[in-house]
């Protein structure tokens, strides 16, 4: 049965006219798969993002291949989408030598990947919170002299598998040292999909309080309890203009098992259309290339808008 191509729009007044999209299908979404997927493939997945309206793609990761071997192919894919006009392409850099082979192939735009908990500091990156920003620290000064933009990333900021709830003034320190130490946006990551749009509002509340301004935070969430388009529509009431999705709702996270696929980027994009807010986003082809990853993946694509939207039974 086919259904309705476009949502009807009825715009809502006290959200934002516009918002950018942090796609991480390329980065964030592939890095957990179990077979290896070939550069090419990444290429054309990166290029056909673009070519649906999107102009903020996480290419790849800089990270020891050892840690994520998926993206052990990041010398190889970047120079490939580098010249993609009207489009951002951040890596991720987990140290100085990360940046290094970044800004060697002429990344113009890095993130760095710190926790709120402890716990996750460890199994992610083998050290702890406070070790993890002594590193960082001197990464994101050199980045900013070269001239680079650099997103801070904070894992855990809502709930942790080992540590349970996390309080919101673990978060807001290591929000607040990373914009200290010279990031030019935050991403706040629900890691394993446990927020709630109270919560939400709450720890952004408390991140404004200490001088953390909401223009240059954005919100990652995961969907393991059906709850990040709630989640990100408390998020826009707050005034976040910055949401990270996933094309097809890939991804998840290699340290924390019970972490499941990101914000499908095409269910947010069904959403935001619908309230009327601008995204640049064309719905039709950004479906096209979930479907098109899924076949390359060898299973459907667990987005519930891929699925309504591509006439197909996955």
């Amino acid at each position: 049965m086919t259904v309705q191509g476009l949502p009807m729009t009825v715009p809502a007044s006290d959200l934002p006219a516009r918002v950018r999209i942090h796609e991480v299908g390329a980065r964030d979404g592939l890095q957990n798969e179990k077979s290896t997927v070939p550069t090419e493939v990444k290429a054309e997945f990166v290029r056909r993002l673009a070519d649906a309206g999107l102009t903020t793609i996480e290419a790849t990761s800089f990270v020891h291949p050892k840690w994520v071997p998926q993206l052990a192919d990041a010398e190889e894919l970047f120079p490939q989408v580098r010249e993609l006009k009207g489009v951002e392409l951040p890596v991720l850099v987990p140290n100085g030598r990360g940046l290094d082979r970044a800004l060697s192939l002429g990344a113009t735009r890095v993130a760095v990947f710190a926790s709120a908990t402890e716990s996750f500091a460890k199994a992610n990156l083998n050290r702890t919170v406070d070790e993890s920003l002594a590193v960082f620290a001197p990464v994101v000064t050199r980045a900013r002299d070269e001239g680079a933009h650099v997103r801070g990333y904070v894992s855990m900021c809502f709930g942790d598998p080992w540590e349970g709830a996390v309080p919101l003034h673990q978060v807001v320190r290591v929000c607040r040292a990373l914009l200290d130490m010279g990031c030019d946006e935050l991403s706040l990551g629900d890691t394993i999909g446990v927020a709630t749009p109270g919560h939400v509002l709450e720890l952004l509340s408390a991140l404004n309080e200490q001088g953390v301004p909401t223009n240059v935070i954005g919100v990652h969430f995961h969907d393991t309890y059906g709850q990040a388009l709630a989640n990100t529509y408390a998020a826009l009431e707050h005034g976040v203009t910055t949401v990270d999705a996933s094309a097809g709702g890939l991804g998840g996270c290699p340290y924390a098992k019970s972490a499941t696929g990101n914000l499908a980027t095409e269910d947010l994009v069904w959403m935001l259309q619908g309230l009327g807010i601008e995204t640049g986003v064309d719905l039709g082809r950004l479906v096209a290339t979930s479907v098109w990853m899924a076949e390359q993946l060898g299973r459907p694509s667990p987005s519930r808008t891929v699925r309504a939207l591509s006439h197909k039974d996955q």
